[in-house]
């Protein structure tokens, strides 16, 4: 696949041809849905609590007799059965993570850098580099674009005057190779790749 390199002017700057192992997949919903199954279990905070018997605020004290009230027995008011009582085998915190393979993460990656060229939501820009930090010659900058909400993958390190300038452009978001996932390319509109992310990210998945 050959797809032009565009630049923030909006002059094209080349052409690249594009890693058939990397964006020439016949995507996979099935593998795309345990990658990002894997991620948001991951992300989960797990603090969700209920108060067993032994933590509500109850006296522990038995509430009648044993026997001759012609009532059901019982001990105390934190049992379970009574209002305010206990919670039962309710939840406690716990970590959500569960394992995949390592291989497989990368093969869910690839899948989802091929369902965005596919889709034709790929775009390969030049650099994202700009002079000044401003948000506003940034936003002047991207207008041209119609790319949505739109996710930058950049090389090694992203450009710090970058970073700074698109902070608080809302629906564009930049991130090193590094941090290249599946989970937030599936859910942007577009994806956008420099030419030092396109080859960052040969170098992560070869």
């Amino acid at each position: 696949m050959i797809v032009s390199v565009v630049a923030f002017d909006g002059a094209e700057a080349g052409e690249v041809t594009l890693p058939a192992e990397l964006f020439g997949l016949e995507p996979r919903a099935d593998i795309l849905h345990r990658v990002v199954r894997w991620q948001r279990a991951k992300a989960r905070q797990g603090t969700h609590k209920v108060k067993t018997r032994s933590e509500t605020s109850y006296s522990g004290r038995k509430i009648y007799r044993q026997k001759g009230t012609g009532s059901a027995r019982h001990g105390d008011r934190n049992a379970p059965i009574f209002r305010k009582g206990g919670v039962y085998k309710g939840p406690v915190p716990r970590s959500h993570a569960h394992d995949l393979p390592k291989k497989f993460r990368a093969l869910g990656l690839r899948h989802a850098l091929s369902a965005k060229a596919q889709a034709g939501e790929l775009v390969l820009l030049k650099e994202a580099t700009v002079v000044s930090s401003r948000t506003a010659d940034l936003a002047r900058a991207l207008a041209g674009f119609d790319w949505g909400r739109a996710l930058i993958i950049d090389g090694a390190e992203v450009n710090p005057e970058f970073a700074r300038a698109a902070a608080n452009i809302q629906g564009i978001d930049i991130l090193p190779c590094q941090g290249a996932n599946v989970y937030d390319i599936l859910k942007r509109d577009t994806l956008v790749v420099t030419q030092a992310g396109l080859d960052a990210l040969q170098k992560r998945l070869s």
